[in-house]
């Protein structure tokens, strides 16, 4: 039993340096599950933006150690993925 487009895709992440990705290159910046891989990951974007997904790159960051007051603990691990769309195909941004 897999998980579905909008368990994979968590959110379309909208930075300052995401923002010339998409407007430069058309690469798009998404928050994905820890786990999916990049074939999960580009069948998730076609399905849920209609769109021709060329490349998918992914990015894991590690959570950091946050310590308050006497008490240890850190931050979550967190997955990134950079997808390339195909010529002529755009994901509308509002």
């Amino acid at each position: 039993m897999g998980k579905t487009g909008y368990e994979i895709i968590k959110a379309l992440l909208r930075t300052e340096k995401s923002t010339t990705f998409y407007e430069m290159q058309n690469k798009y910046l998404f928050l994905v599950d820890r786990y999916a891989n990049k074939i999960q990951i580009k069948k998730a974007i076609e399905q849920i933006y209609n769109v021709k997904v060329e490349k998918v790159n992914t990015l894991i960051y590690e959570g950091k150690t946050k310590r308050i007051r006497f008490q240890e603990g850190r931050t979550p691990q967190i997955k990134k993925a950079v997808v390339t769309l195909k010529e002529g195909h755009k994901i509308e941004v509002s």
